[in-house]
């Protein structure tokens, strides 16, 4: 059961009427009060939903590491905390930027997929260490280096760290699925 105290649009404060307007705009679903996923929780605060949705822009839009391993990542992240609304949103994501449903099968029951590309594994492993481990090897690093620049690497790190948030808020909430969808974590 859900614990989050939803609010209407006249419900809310006159300051966070515009952030949940900035937030709102361009997404699809978006309901009286109601943009979805982490947002509404992230709502309780006008000035934490404005800046966190600044770095959704970012790690949405602006990172130098292409959408299929950002969505690797993000896969993990979400099966290490297996959140349900983190990785009903994202699976199709991942499938749409190319991950196969083997993959995704993989990550999803916490095992390590066969790959097929470097770029795919050193995502996937630095991750995993990550969560796993709390550390990365000095092996998982220079592949991951090598895959993705330093840069790529440390965007990659902060996205996992977001995707913590992300879930350890929709975990917190409970945050439901949307009518008819099916628990991914049973």
């Amino acid at each position: 059961m859900e614990r989050l105290t939803r609010k209407t649009y006249a419900e809310m404060s006159a300051a966070q009427m515009p952030v949940f307007d900035e937030i709102a705009e361009g997404r699809t679903g978006v309901t009286d009060g109601r943009i979805g996923g982490p947002f509404d929780i992230w709502m309780l605060s006008r000035e934490i939903a404005g800046l966190i949705d600044k770095l959704v822009k970012k790690f949405r839009f602006n990172l130098s590491v292409d959408r299929r391993y950002i969505e690797i990542s993000i896969l993990v992240t979400g099966a290490y905390w297996k959140s349900q609304y983190e990785w009903y949103a994202h699976e199709r994501m991942a499938r749409d930027a190319g991950v196969s449903d083997a993959m995704i099968q993989s990550i999803k029951e916490g095992n390590r997929p066969d790959f097929d590309d470097t770029g795919d594994a050193a995502a996937h492993d630095l991750a995993f260490e990550l969560h796993r481990t709390h550390e990365v090897s000095d092996d998982t690093y220079a592949r991951a280096v090598t895959a993705f620049r330093e840069q790529g690497v440390a965007e990659l790190i902060n996205l996992c760290g977001f995707y913590i948030m992300v879930s350890m808020s929709l975990n917190t909430f409970r945050i439901g699925l949307p009518k008819g969808a099916e628990l991914p974590f049973k």
